[in-house]
């Protein structure tokens, strides 16, 4: 499958900045209630109430979130794996970027992260096992026939 091809079979995480917010919350604490999220938001964002309302109930019409009412309280918890959504969302994010591009947006980022020795090794085994079998150029794919030329 062309890169073209594969980037619109790619599902596209529909998810503004705020509402991961508010996700990294829930899928930090598995069940929790509103006013628990409120209270947690309100310490990292000078929000309102309401307007982390409104992100909640956009995540649960979303289905990002579920709700249980539990002695009168609804319970919040995820319905999407938090590890899965962060890949789909990078995924999706570099897809509409120009391939040829990628490998120096992905050095920028890299350089200007936090990142764990660990996670710093894994990288260099990610690197390594894709070195073999890279190519020596990636392709524009800005235009239906490259741009080699502009790019």
């Amino acid at each position: 499958m062309d890169t073209v091809a594969a980037k619109k079979e790619q599902k596209k995480v529909e998810i503004s900045s705020a509402e991961w917010q508010i996700m990294r919350i829930v899928w930090t604490l598995k069940h929790v209630t509103s006013t628990e999220i409120i209270n947690l938001m309100q310490q990292k964002q000078d929000w309102s109430d309401s307007t982390i309302k409104t992100l909640i109930t956009r995540l649960t019409k979303k289905e990002f979130l579920s709700r249980k009412k539990v002695n009168g309280r609804y319970i919040y918890s995820t319905t999407v794996s938090e590890q899965e959504t962060m890949d789909e969302y990078a995924n999706s994010l570099f897809n509409d970027f120009c391939a040829h591009k990628t490998g120096s947006v992905l050095n920028e980022l890299i350089d200007s992260l936090d990142i764990s020795k660990n996670d710093i090794e894994s990288l260099q085994k990610t690197l390594d096992n894709k070195l073999k079998t890279a190519p020596e150029k990636v392709n524009c794919d800005c235009l239906p026939d490259g741009c080699e030329h502009m790019c």
